[in-house]
């Protein structure tokens, strides 16, 4: 006979998913409130003064460039990541070490260096190709050849930044892909679903979940990161800082400015991330 304790040891339980929380879901973020308060307590602070109402209305003329480059560098450098991801779990050898070779080489250049790379190393590269293999074009009348001066600074900062980031959100990508339960695959496959819907209704929608945190980190990276483009002369929010500092000399309330608008933004990213990954959790 089984005694009654031993019995119950071996009766498996079933988790309660509800106290699998983090107390960071329940307490008040309070952290939240104080830069809440701080925030409104900076706002007032450069609608009544002068000095700081003048820095900001000359700085925030950079706001929609470094909103423009960052969400435009992000969705290029997402669509590149995913192909790469998906070229790195490929079943052909030669695209996997292709997909590895860009990952391994790019991740281990500096962004600033980068940046310098493509805009003043790259670009002209591409033009000097371009100009090469189109002179019955140029003879035609059809085109004219491309000048290094006709392919902007900002447009270059952008590839830049999409080719950096590229490389890190495959890995993220990869990793998320590799989550999906293979049984749900296989599943997908004997209901006799093609790759590309298993890959759009099955693992995507799983793997997104996943990914969605480092993912989400990584767009706030590119939202700072869009700064770096300032050393190209390209105005963002950096760069207005930068010339409107060395005009006027006010460089502490130039760059608190700005370290202010680039916290709002990145705050508020952070804070919808938050909510969206909560929503998706709840389904």
């Amino acid at each position: 006979m089984v005694p009654r304790l031993q019995a119950r040891a071996v009766i498996p339980t079933v988790p309660d998913n509800t106290k699998s929380r983090g107390p960071s879901e329940k307490e008040f973020p309070w952290w939240l409130l104080v830069a809440g308060t701080i925030a409104i307590a900076l706002g007032i602070a450069i609608l009544v003064t002068p000095i700081y109402g003048q820095v900001f209305a000359t700085v925030s003329q950079g706001i929609w460039i470094t909103v423009w480059v960052s969400l435009l560098a992000f969705f290029l450098a997402s669509a590149l990541g995913l192909l790469l991801a998906v070229m790195s779990l490929s079943d052909h050898i030669a695209i996997r070490q292709t997909a590895r070779f860009y990952v391994e080489i790019v991740r281990g250049i500096p962004l600033l260096v980068l940046l310098f790379y493509i805009a003043f190393v790259g670009a002209p590269a591409a033009i000097w190709l371009w100009n090469f293999v189109t002179p019955p074009l140029h003879s035609a009348g059809l085109l004219d050849p491309l000048q290094v001066r006709d392919f902007s600074l900002l447009w270059r900062a952008i590839i830049a930044l999409m080719l950096a980031y590229a490389a890190f959100l495959a890995e993220i990508f990869r990793a998320g892909i590799q989550a999906v339960d293979k049984g749900q695959i296989e599943a997908a496959k004997a209901l006799g679903l093609k790759r590309f819907e298993r890959f759009r209704l099955i693992i995507m929608p799983q793997a997104i979940r996943t990914i969605l945190p480092p993912y989400g980190n990584d767009f706030i990276s590119m939202v700072k990161d869009s700064s770096l483009v300032s050393v190209l002369g390209v105005v963002d929010v950096t760069q207005m800082g930068k010339v409107y500092a060395s005009g006027s000399f006010r460089f502490f309330e130039t760059y608190s400015v700005v370290a202010y608008i680039y916290l709002v933004l990145t705050i508020s990213l952070s804070l919808g991330l938050r909510w969206l990954e909560r929503r998706l959790n709840r389904r």
